[in-house]
């Protein structure tokens, strides 16, 4: 795999039962670049450790006097600076696509997982969470991965190393071959407690983040309340705490980097100092002096590598830890389907609630709890099956269906709608039956006075679709918000459409337009609305009342209105009693009930 031919087409099936098994799934993905990797590795360190050599014979050829032995050993060193250049132009090449390839892997992975999870990722992990592994864990986990390869050409030059200098000069070769695994081996007691400092400063870190992110978002919230203060020392003191965490997890790490620097540094004066005397002795020769010494020096080189696979996998290991944890999660049923995928059409109807929208109307369902009309909108939508048992769709059940063809078949819009970043162009730009255009789906969204403030808003954009849109909408207003995301989801045409409270956030003249528009944009189309506004509920086909589960009356509006006195009680927002009392005394009756239901709702609004 090359960065070019990203993204893979198929990043496969991780391993995500625990983070070190993920990390070696991905090794073993990568078998090809991690051979090439240690193939380029080990011509670059072998071409390195192999001048001390040169260096020896070269010292002991001028002290011998031969000149063809010192013009072939020169020749030889040119060969080793040829191959120190070669290998390690190609093993950066080859450690950077390591690296990446793996990053992007683990990226796809988590964006496949969000699509198949859907909304039930965010109840069982922290949105936070999920973009921290998407973004800065994946580069530490494609680093481990990458560092592998590395690690191990520095490990088979230092063992060929210690090799080499066993047979050249036992009497040296076998105090270096004693001496390098203790060198290599010394920092491991201290890993475990740099890891667990490293580990509590990304935790601080991340909680620092978390209240920056929240106060920025509800900064215009905190001015109103004169909170500005209470929330900057609170993120003083977090910033204090990340300060102090990463003061003392480097301490550990530099204490690692002395014992790499210190130890070799000792092992380098024991052989030099056991060296001269040998030599004195007449045991080696100068240039085998020389060729030892040179060769525990550039040693140095390939054992920086031992602390780096060890700074590695402690940042990488939680890392992975985090990304197996997300990438383990399941929806309660398959998603395949035991279906072939295709479009179903037709009623739907939920069975736990007794719920049914007729194929091609406008169904509006009212339920005096907000959170259970909440589940209930997302239940139409979702593809698991239930307690209650799935929702069929013309007969069929959604959960036997491939999540695609579900999805493509029912499209939900939440109570609070996301609205990503882009250009109002790239919004809309949605998967869609083409049989509505931006601009009808926006005229009947009343988002004329969106548009405006869009282009009022920006620098350069004198076409609306041009202007951007801030991250979630935040520029915009609640009910600005509402009105493009209802424009987004009328583009896409779905068979069946499912509205959770779309106009809440405006008032009663700009709610009335949104209905007439909704309906004549979706006429023919089945589409569900939760809401409890009178102005929707008169437009509606068919209304139902949903209590505790079930469904308990259906009907028109005004046939509900004046004989159901629980639903009269969610859409007047009145207790039940008021409504029996005002029916003894004679209180005005139907039409007056409609319109006093209004007014509340005006008044709010204005103010």
């Amino acid at each position: 795999m090359q960065i070019q031919d990203l993204p893979y087409s198929d990043p496969g099936v991780p391993d995500a039962r625990s983070g070190p098994r993920l990390l070696w799934w991905l090794w073993r993905n990568q078998a090809g670049g991690q051979l090439k990797a240690l193939v380029w590795g080990l011509l670059h360190f072998v071409s390195v450790a192999a001048l001390p050599f040169c260096v020896g014979l070269a010292v002991q050829a001028v002290v011998d006097r031969s000149g063809t032995r010192l013009a072939l050993t020169g020749g030889l060193m040119l060969l080793c600076g040829t191959g120190v250049a070669v290998g390690d132009t190609f093993l950066h090449r080859s450690a950077v696509t390591n690296w990446i390839t793996a990053a992007a892997r683990v990226q796809q992975l988590l964006a496949r997982k969000a699509v198949h999870l859907g909304s039930a990722l965010t109840r069982r992990v922290a949105a936070g969470e999920v973009v921290a592994v998407s973004t800065g864990d994946v580069e530490k986990i494609g680093w481990f991965v990458e560092a592998l390869s590395r690690f191990g050409a520095a490990a088979l030059t230092a063992v060929a190393v210690c090799a080499g200098l066993v047979v050249y000069q036992p009497a040296l070769g076998v105090l270096v071959a004693v001496g390098l695994p203790v060198v290599a081996l010394a920092a491991l007691p201290l890993l475990p407690r740099a890891t667990r400092r490293a580990d509590v400063q990304r935790e601080k870190a991340g909680r620092a983040t978390e209240l920056a992110s929240d106060t920025v978002a509800g900064l215009r919230v905190l001015r109103g309340i004169g909170g500005e203060e209470l929330f900057l020392d609170r993120y003083r003191r977090a910033s204090q705490e990340v300060r102090h965490a990463a003061v003392r997890s480097a301490r550990m790490w530099s204490l690692i980097a002395v014992l790499q620097v210190l130890l070799p540094g000792l092992l380098l004066i024991t052989v030099v100092w056991h060296g001269i005397g040998l030599a004195r002795q007449g045991r080696i020769t100068v240039g085998e002096l020389v060729t030892v010494y040179s060769a525990v020096m550039i040693l140095h080189y390939p054992l920086q590598h031992f602390q780096e696979i060890a700074m590695a996998y402690s940042f990488s290991r939680p890392s992975a830890k985090r990304a197996a944890r997300v990438l383990s999660l399941e929806r309660p049923t398959a998603t395949g389907g035991s279906r072939p995928a295709e479009a179903p059409g037709g009623d739907l109807y939920d069975p736990g609630t007794g719920l049914l929208a007729p194929a091609g109307l406008l169904t509006a369902v009212v339920c005096g709890d907000p959170d259970a009309a909440g589940r209930l909108a997302e239940r139409l939508g979702g593809h698991p099956a239930e307690p209650g048992g799935s929702v069929l769709l013309g007969g069929v059940p959604l959960d036997e269906l491939p999540l695609d063809s579900a999805r493509t078949a029912v499209l939900v819009q939440d109570k609070d709608p996301v609205l990503l970043s882009g250009t109002l162009r790239e919004l809309l730009d949605v998967p869609a039956s083409g049989a509505v255009r931006p601009a009808d789906a926006l005229a009947a969204a009343q988002c004329q006075h969106v548009l405006d403030a869009l282009v009022q808003g920006s620098v350069d954009a004198a076409d609306p679709m041009d202007a951007r849109v801030t991250e979630r909408g935040r520029s915009l207003s609640g009910g600005q918000r509402q009105r493009l995301a209802l424009a987004r989801s009328l583009i896409a045409d779905p068979e069946v459409l499912v509205l959770d409270e779309p106009a809440s956030a405006v008032d009663s003249h700009t709610e009335t337009r949104i209905a007439d528009g909704l309906r004549r944009l979706r006429s023919g189309r089945t589409t569900v609305v939760f809401t409890s506004s009178p102005l929707l509920l008169d437009r509606a086909d068919r209304v139902a009342l949903v209590h505790e589960g079930e469904v308990l009356a259906t009907g028109v509006h005004r046939e509900l209105l004046a004989c159901e006195p629980r639903y009269r009680a969610v859409v007047t927002r009145e207790p039940e009693e008021t409504e029996a009392a005002g029916a003894d005394v004679g209180l005005p009756g139907q039409d007056a009930l409609v319109g006093a239901s209004t007014e509340p709702r005006e008044i709010e609004e204005s103010a």
